[in-house]
């Protein structure tokens, strides 16, 4: 097993192949994107036993964050395809200046270098990492979850491949097979060989990175996000929209965790709500969600007193905690100590409501009558993503290319002296 010192050096060291290679970058992701369609039945086979090892500790929805099939392999070779269509960020001029004495200033893209990133349980990370990367310019060293670590080691084979038959170095992937914490907290103070680490999971190992990290580290993923129902809302257009925030993969961290019903509509759109997540979804033999009330909701429709925690809780699961609240700014307040800055939903047809909430929810994300399932690099036409920032520095919202540049001031003159 290779040490990640080893990989670290490795992958810093493959970088100039990278950088003095433009022109091979698309060339490198349509290969990839070859040879991850190629190695199908690799890849899940490599998952099926993946799965099967972990189904005795997750239930069925973490066990759909790990899953693969052809569709998902499939839309993993698109995302490839889709990240190599994008402008290259690497050497743009964001700004130019032209001083009195002639100088002329230009504040041009460059890449960070080499990123780390620390995940867990899904594997098509593997391939939106390690693509983004090597677009934006950049090396990449990942370290999957031991849950994942077959299938992330067949699709990280794949990139390596598709980087050989496009001649450029497969270094520039690295992959730590050492899944102990000893490897994440080694990647955490590689100073000097990490530019960037990017953890991307669950609340803990965010928290791990966070607080032990010697190199620079983003935060990511956790999303307790919410939806508020103002008493204009459309109802049927407010149902739809729950019902997909809520229900059409619960395990992702932009599915809805808590909902806010104006208290003037609360009568009669809490019963519809019952009807529409409980008792259709047992009618059609669906899993049902267990709805967690406040003690206003608890008198309209029944289902599980909410605990406190629960409105502090990113379940990625089939439960939602409800509350009713008495207007627009006590939805925004409850947003304010709740939220972990992820995505937010208003759902009305009053402008003025909607414009307090935008301008006042302090989020990577707010979104006004639509799902906050859209956060999500694909959907914002970023190809795909390397993780949803909920900072404010250096990134926020979901990180595509432009976010793994950063920049540096090329200066051209004629003798000028000061």
């Amino acid at each position: 097993m290779k040490k990640t010192h080893d990989i670290l050096m490795e992958a810093r060291t493959a970088l100039p192949a990278l950088t003095a290679s433009k022109e091979r970058k698309n060339a490198a992701l349509e290969a990839i994107a070859r040879r991850i369609l190629s190695r199908e039945h690799e890849i899940l086979e490599a998952n099926r036993k993946d799965v099967d090892a972990a189904r005795e500790k997750y239930g069925q929805v973490m066990l759909d964050r790990l899953a693969l099939n052809p569709s998902r392999i499939a839309a993993m070779a698109q995302g490839v395809r889709d990240v190599a269509s994008l402008p290259d960020p690497e050497g743009r001029i964001l700004r130019r200046e032209v001083r009195p004495n002639g100088l002329i200033i230009d504040k041009t893209s460059v890449p960070l270098g080499v990123i780390a990133i620390i995940y867990e349980s899904r594997p098509n990370v593997t391939s939106d990492a390690a693509v983004l990367a090597l677009k934006s310019g950049n090396a990449v060293v990942l370290r999957g979850g031991r849950e994942a670590f077959r299938s992330n080691a067949e699709i990280v084979k794949s990139i390596r491949l598709g980087l050989e038959d496009a001649g450029l170095p497969p270094e520039l992937v690295g992959f730590v097979e050492d899944t102990d914490h000893a490897s994440a907290e080694e990647l955490m103070t590689a100073v000097g060989l990490v530019d960037l680490l990017i953890p991307r999971g669950g609340a803990g190992l965010i928290r791990r990175c966070t607080e032990h990290a010697k190199v620079p580290c983003i935060q990511t993923g956790t999303g307790i996000c919410h939806i508020y129902v103002d008493e204009s809302a459309d109802i049927p257009m407010a149902l739809d929209i729950i019902e997909n925030a809520k229900t059409s993969r619960p395990s992702v961290c932009n599915a809805e965790e808590v909902l806010l019903v104006h208290e003037a509509i609360a009568e009669a759109f809490l019963p519809l709500l019952y009807e529409r997540l409980v008792t259709e979804r047992k009618n059609a033999g669906q899993i049902p969600v267990e709805l967690r009330l406040d003690p206003h909701a608890a008198q309209i429709i029944p289902g599980t007193p909410a605990q406190s925690e629960d409105f502090d809780t990113e379940f990625l699961d089939y439960i939602l905690a409800v509350a009713v609240v008495s207007g627009t700014e006590k939805a925004i307040s409850h947003i304010a100590e709740h939220s972990t800055g992820h995505s937010e939903a208003i759902l009305t047809r009053n402008s003025k409501n909607a414009d307090m909430f935008t301008a006042l929810v302090d989020s990577a994300a707010v979104y006004v009558n639509a799902s906050t399932r859209f956060t999500d690099g694909g959907e914002f036409g970023l190809g795909c993503e390397m993780g949803i920032s909920t900072q404010k520095l250096h990134a926020r919202g979901p990180m595509g290319l432009e976010e793994l540049n950063s920049y540096k001031y090329v200066i051209r003159g004629e003798g000028q002296i000061r």
